[in-house]
Formats: C-alpha cells, structure tokens, sequence
C-alpha cells in the first residue's frame, strides 16, 4: 500500500483546507517545491499535488508551480485541481515526473473526454471521487451532484479507467479519522485501484485502511502537524 504525501498549492503556498472550505484554511509552507522535496527525502515515491485554486476556478492557477516540482524534484507526482479539458490533460500528462493526473469535475461534466483520456494514457487517468453526505462533489467541493461514488466509479471503470481517489469531505482536513465504512463498501464495489483520503490521523486509521484493500493513502495535516511520521508510515504500510 503506498503512502502518499498531498501538497494543496493555494495563492502559491502549501496549505491544509478543513471540509474543502476555501476560507478555511492553515498556511504551513511558502515553498511547494520545497515541500516535495521534503516528502521526497523522507521516503515517498508519489506526491499528491493539488492545484486549489485552479479547482475552484476551473483551469490551472498554479501550474507553473507543479511544472517546477516535476523538473526539480525526483518523485512521482498525482495532479489534480482545474483539469477540465484535453488539452490540459495533456499538458500535465507530458511533464515528466507525472505519473498520473486527477480529474474530477469534468469526469461528470464530461465522462466521454475522461474515457478518451483512460484509452490513451492507460493506467495514467485516476478519478477523483470526493463525497459529500453520500453523494459526489465537484468542482472545488462547492456543488453536490446526484451519483453515489460507486456508480460513478463502476462506469468508468467499465471504460478502462484504473485508479479511483476516494475523498470524505467531511473529514479532510479534520484529523478525527477516515471514513472506514463508506472506503471499505467503496473498495469492495470497485475492486482495486482504490487510493483513499480525507482524515488520517494515526497509524491506527493506516492499518484499518489497509484492511480495507486501498492502493494507497494520501496523507495530509497529520503529516504537518506531526500525528504521523512519514517514514514510521511507509515502513507500516509495507509491512
């Protein structure tokens, strides 16, 4: 199971948000690229980078900051945030470094481009199912749409899509634990290719995420503020 460290890039700077509110919102570094190299010398091999104003915009904000991180730093990358067309898909599917990109929003405005992008870079597209009271959230968490995370999951999985990022909205950034419940019915709808997110807080929510069957563990605030220590967290997780 892979830990995966997240760097949320808000007006250039690494910050956590609580519940995805926007306002709400704990600045903890200037430097993004420093950020990752951090994460990247404490032993992960994926960082997840979320461009936050670029989710809530609806185009990239804060791409030149990622481009920096994935020419300057020696880590695979998970992108999301503002990634709404084709063309940048492509964009950040090109910069090495990436490994894969998140789409969210567009996975519902525009499921026939996200199976398109599935085809032509297979094992490269993840879909960002984010939840809010049961149901999906897009763009930026502010709008609910009416589909339960495992029917939007199971369509694309149909259509070649591999990856799934299951975030609990109600949790991320809180630090009171993961969402085990709803994760493990999602798993078990979906099979594999699972990464979930939103309320790690102690190695015990890591343990009980493995036995949910997820791919990975995005991890957070609990990295910054110190609850969990990343390499304690990468030796548990390959135990």
């Amino acid at each position: 199971m892979l830990i995966i460290p997240a760097i949320d890039i808000k007006k250039g700077r690494c910050v956590r948000l609580r519940q995805g509110r926007m306002e709400d919102e704990t600045v903890y570094y200037d430097s993004p690229p420093e950020v990752a190299r951090m994460w990247k010398d404490k032993g992960a091999a994926v960082v997840h980078v979320v461009d936050l104003d670029g989710a809530l915009k609806g185009e990239p904000v804060s791409y030149g900051l990622i481009e920096e991180i994935a020419e300057t730093v020696d880590v695979r990358l998970q992108v999301g945030g503002g990634i709404r067309t084709q063309e940048v898909a492509e964009a950040y599917l090109s910069l090495e470094g990436v490994e894969r990109i998140v789409l969210g929003t567009v996975a519902i405005e525009n499921p026939v481009l996200v199976e398109e992008l599935g085809r032509r870079y297979p094992g490269r597209i993840a879909v960002g199912i984010d939840v809010k009271d049961g149901r999906v959230a897009i763009k930026g968490w502010v709008e609910v749409a009416s589909l339960s995370p495992g029917g939007l999951a199971r369509r694309f999985k149909e259509k070649g899509v591999e990856w799934f990022v299951y975030t609990e909205i109600s949790r991320d950034g809180m630090l009171m634990g993961p969402d085990l419940d709803g994760i493990r019915r999602f798993a078990d709808e979906v099979g594999s290719g699972v990464i979930a997110s939103g309320g790690v807080t102690t190695m015990a929510d890591i343990e009980g995420l493995r036995e949910c069957g997820v791919q990975g563990v995005i991890i957070g605030r609990a990295l910054y503020d110190g609850t969990i220590e990343l390499e304690e967290a990468i030796e548990r997780a390959c135990s």
